[in-house]
């Protein structure tokens, strides 16, 4: 080869070596080598032991999401709390979440670990201590290359104090400052573990190192990859054995007594759980998913046809609906065998009815209420409920119209020796029987507003607005539509509540009439209302979804 092409061909290729080292760096420190991420990558180096785990999503344009709903005041508050919380979290440091931690940062996962079952160096004599749970960081490494700027400028930090030590070799870091000490290692620059225990972190390694872990223990590992489908996911709950969890926490709290026999076999009929919370075009919406043990379970889940909510009027601001108590009851009543307390306590309210009333608390109150049935709150300002605001109506569907006319004849019975006034009257063409105090007018109203359908409510104006059905009907109002018609259907009812249109209600309820505060107003003022409703597809899944339904930004 001729000596002038050597002297061109020489630093060309030493160019091109450093050019193609420096791409292969790049993306060795860009790109994770494994999924590092995802809930179950993430759960891979948490203990198979840990009672119940939390992801949370950093990715940015899942909480930009929150940035559509809301007053402009109410947005500066919430950021004004993440500040805050950057604030407390990295107060001994001039660390900063959104240039630091943020470019860097993959998925989240908090475990709760069952404590440590010794003490190392324990005072002599020993004091008694309450154990706690050890709680885990994980957090995926998505980008290594800011992720080591990260840790070199963490170990600037002149108010830390950071010491190494070694772990079945793994390097562990502890920082300790002012107010609190925690220990940090880096598994394989793909994941960080952070603990303010030492033996949490041990425990991580030895998972790491091959030990069994939350990813592929029974119960956990369905789960972690079923997730629940939420739209643009925060967070997600992970619940693997809840009565075991629910056993041991309570276990860790001093003030709580130990779980009964009874009442852990009760929790046991509850296999795992997972939840998860999202943002939508609708708000902030939460979906949880139980699985049951079949064997076990004793309830009879039913859908409701929700025909009932159309008999209450568009100034009801507070719902509940379902199906059949009656079969309620009688599922409670088999399971309180095993509570003496609680069967006492029945016997006593069947006694006292039957001496009181003389009415079979069963037969002749729960006995008839077997089909759909719902309670509301009316806004009304008209007579003695002007001075709180509302009233109240419940209103039953039964297949014993018998039963239940000679129940309401026993109660207008007993108010008439209460020296309460009984009348009747036609509204709407309903037969309306009204317990009328003197001076103040009805107190209590009840009649059919239909072949099968019974209702009572507290507060003439509002059993006026169920007989007479002038207005339009709830179910048929733009706000029940936007907090519900989005939930899940089939299912077994709603809980309803608007507090677009309570504002003033709520005011006076809360603060006597005076002004709400400044950040209270503010997030009221972004939210439309709220609802929740339970579905059961078969006898071993139980399904929960709830809607906090927002209000578009204003500021757009």
């Amino acid at each position: 080869m001729p000596e002038s092409k050597s002297k061109f061909l020489v630093p060309v290729i030493s160019t091109a070596i450093v050019v193609a080292g420096g791409i292969a760096a790049y993306v060795y420190f860009k790109v994770p080598s494994e999924d590092v991420s995802s809930p179950l990558g993430i759960a891979k180096v948490v203990p198979a032991n840990a009672l119940m785990a939390t992801y949370i999503n950093t990715d940015s344009q899942s909480w930009s999401k929150l940035q559509q709903f809301g007053t402009p005041q109410a947005q500066q508050l919430v950021s004004k709390g993440l500040q805050d919380i950057n604030k407390q979290l990295l107060s001994d440091s001039n660390i900063v979440y959104e240039t630091d931690i943020k470019p860097w940062i993959g998925g989240v996962m908090i475990a709760v670990l069952p404590p440590n079952s010794t003490i190392r160096n324990p005072p002599n004599p020993p004091i008694p201590v309450q154990p706690e749970p050890n709680i885990l960081l994980v957090v995926g490494i998505k980008d290594k290359l800011n992720a080591l700027k990260f840790a070199t400028k963490l170990k600037e930090q002149k108010n830390l104090q950071i010491q190494e030590s070694e772990y079945k070799g793994e390097k562990i870091i502890a920082s300790t400052s002012k107010t609190k000490s925690t220990y940090m290692v880096v598994l394989n620059n793909t994941r960080i573990l952070l603990t303010p225990e030492k033996q949490a972190v041990e425990k991580a390694i030895d998972t790491y190192k091959g030990k069994p872990s939350f990813a592929n223990k029974e119960g956990a590992s369905s789960i972690l990859a079923k997730g629940v489908d939420v739209q643009n996911s925060l967070a997600q709950i992970y619940v693997p054995d809840y009565a075991n969890m629910a056993q041991q926490l309570t276990a860790f709290n001093p003030q709580s007594r130990p779980l009964p026999p009874e009442t852990f076999a009760q929790l046991k009929q509850v296999k795992s759980m997972v939840a998860a919370v999202g943002v939508d075009d609708a708000g902030v919406r939460m979906k949880v998913v139980v699985n049951l043990d079949p064997q076990l379970n004793k309830f009879q889940y039913q859908n409701t046809p929700a025909k009932i909510v159309a008999q209450f009027p568009s100034d009801t601001f507070a719902l509940v609906t379902g199906q059949n108590i009656n079969r309620s009851w009688q599922t409670f009543l088999e399971q309180s065998k095993d509570y003496p307390e609680i069967k006492q306590g029945v016997e006593q309210a069947r006694g006292q009815l039957k001496q009181a009333v003389n009415l079979d608390l069963d037969k002749e109150i729960f006995g008839w209420m077997d089909q759909e049935f719902a309670l509301g709150a009316v806004k009304s300002s008209q007579g003695w409920l002007a001075n709180v605001g509302f009233g109240g109506a419940m209103v039953f569907d039964t297949s014993d119209r018998k039963t239940a006319e000679a129940t309401f004849t026993k109660l207008d019975d007993l108010a008439k020796k209460q020296s309460l006034n009984i009348t009747k009257r036609s509204i709407g063409g309903k037969n309306i029987t009204e317990w009328q105090i003197t001076q103040q007018g009805t107190f209590i109203a009840h009649g059919w507003l239909d072949q099968d359908t019974v209702f009572l409510a507290i507060g003439g104006p509002v059993g006026e607005a169920l007989a007479d059905k002038k207005g339009q009907p709830l179910d048929n109002t733009n706000t029940f539509k936007a907090v519900t018609s989005s939930l899940q259907k089939p299912n077994g009812g709603y809980l309803y509540l608007d507090l677009e249109n309570t504002s003033s209600l709520i005011t006076r309820l809360a603060t006597q009439g005076k002004p709400l505060p400044l950040e209270t107003n503010a997030v009221l003022s972004s939210i439309r209302g709220l609802g929740v409703t339970v579905n059961s597809p078969d006898k071993s899944t139980s399904q929960m979804e709830m809607l906090l339904a927002l209000k578009p930004s204003s500021s757009k």
